[in-house]
């Protein structure tokens, strides 16, 4: 699986409600809440961000509430993956539920810089740096994942599956 896109930066600690402030838990449609997405903290991003492009962010992202309305909004926005130096458990569990790629790296999160241009190959366990012409190394998805992710979530991937 390869991935490419322009890096959007964050720190620590970022919220549910920073991914998906709670005013807009209105609905379940993910174009709506990914025209919301990261607005907690940064209201340009919904209209910075390109369809395939990255968030990056420190550790403990996701943190907050466990709902999915957050991982949700992030595909909504058209975000490909989120590098991160850590995850807040249930976060994790339910981007790789509804097929949104997470990828733990303190290495890349801290070197990368928002505008870099970034390619990951996940199968590898790779993160090209294209703008520094660095590599990070990262420890690959496990295949189960992967193929959770590639059917563009667990319900995709437990209905393909039977």
């Amino acid at each position: 699986m390869n991935i490419s896109g322009a890096a959007h930066k964050y720190g620590d600690d970022i919220n549910t409600d920073e991914i998906i402030p709670a005013r807009f838990l209105n609905t379940i449609d993910k174009d709506i809440l990914g025209s919301h997405c990261m607005s907690g903290l940064d209201e340009e991003f919904p209209s910075n961000a390109a369809p395939g492009d990255i968030l990056v962010a420190g550790k403990n992202f996701g943190c907050g509430s466990s709902r999915e309305h957050a991982p949700i909004s992030i595909l909504g926005a058209k975000v490909s993956a989120v590098v991160a130096k850590s995850f807040a458990r249930i976060f994790f569990r339910n981007s790789i539920n509804i097929g949104l790629p997470i990828i733990e790296s303190p290495d890349a999160a801290e070197k990368i810089k928002a505008g870099d241009k970034l390619e990951i190959n996940v199968t590898q366990g790779i993160i090209k740096n294209l703008t520094t012409n660095e590599t990070y190394n990262i420890q690959p998805l496990p295949d189960f994942m992967q193929k959770i992710i590639a059917c563009g979530g667990l319900l995709n991937y437990v209905t393909k599956s039977l």
